[in-house]
């Protein structure tokens, strides 16, 4: 059975549009006929509230349910605390419990694997999983980039985060090294761009410029604008809520972008093992 894509959304700061691309990279990849997981893996669980579910604290089962039967080695159902959205995603809620869960971690055996050897068993009912990372490097961010098979970086186009990039690349590198062999970069999305203004150009070109012909900076630029907050405020995606906007319209494009990139590594992958 064909394994899911596993990518991870991730950045250490704050307010830089990873949820909301979570969000809609996963709505997108299901509007394009794929099956989706969207991972809320932040204790704060906005993901889980952006998609509807804003009382996830009195939830029974949850991605600390499920993380709590891995980390004890104990059996459970693979569908177990994953939910269904109208959109067609599924999607593992958190709740505050999760920060606990993971000062629990700090004596687990193997604790950098255990999201990793969650989703070995439910991933191959998915062709993508989406983690919501939370914005920190902690324990919970590295077993996010240990299960990932790629990462997203999205970066907010009105400061120069050239300092903040560079710990969160040598953090991937650390886990690519010792954790994670096959985690890779997918590229960086530039976010919250406010075209008009002459620094989001000057921090698009900083980024760029950083990257150079390492990491990839997406085609894709998600535009500032009020309709992605609207539309998480009301549980929905932003092309279920405004499918015309530029936010929706930048999304798409992205969506685009990451399907184009799984078939080429797809197919690449093919031709290495013929020519073996």
């Amino acid at each position: 059975m064909k394994q899911a894509e596993v990518i991870a959304i991730c950045n250490q700061k704050g307010g830089v549009g990873k949820t909301t691309t979570a969000v809609n990279l996963g709505a997108g990849l299901a509007r394009s006929g794929k099956r989706v997981l969207l991972v809320d893996a932040d204790p704060q669980a906005d993901m889980s509230a952006a998609l509807g579910w804003r009382q996830t604290d009195s939830l029974e089962e949850s991605i600390v349910s499920v993380l709590t039967k891995v980390r004890n080695d104990m059996s459970f159902d693979p569908a177990e605390g994953i939910l269904h959205h109208s959109e067609g995603m599924d999607v593992l809620p958190s709740n505050i419990e999760l920060s606990q869960f993971e000062l629990n971690l700090v004596g687990a055996m193997s604790r950098e694997n255990i999201m990793k050897n969650y989703l070995r068993q439910v991933k191959g009912g998915y062709d993508y999983v989406i983690i919501d990372c939370m914005p920190s490097l902690g324990m919970l961010t590295l077993n996010a980039l240990t299960a990932a098979d790629k990462v997203i970086i999205p970066v907010q186009a009105q400061y120069l985060p050239t300092k903040g990039m560079a710990q969160l690349v040598d953090t991937i590198a650390k886990v690519k090294r010792q954790l994670n062999p096959d985690l890779k970069i997918g590229g960086v999305l530039m976010t919250l761009v406010d075209s008009r203004t002459i620094l989001a150009k000057e921090s698009m070109d900083a980024v760029r410029a950083r990257c150079g012909k390492d990491i990839r900076v997406y085609d894709a630029v998600i535009p500032v604008g009020v309709k992605a907050a609207e539309a998480s405020g009301q549980g929905e995606s932003i092309y279920s809520y405004d499918a015309e906007s530029k936010p929706a319209k930048a999304y798409a494009y992205l969506t685009r972008e990451v399907m184009r990139d799984g078939e080429k590594e797809k197919t690449d992958r093919l031709r290495d093992s013929e020519s073996r």
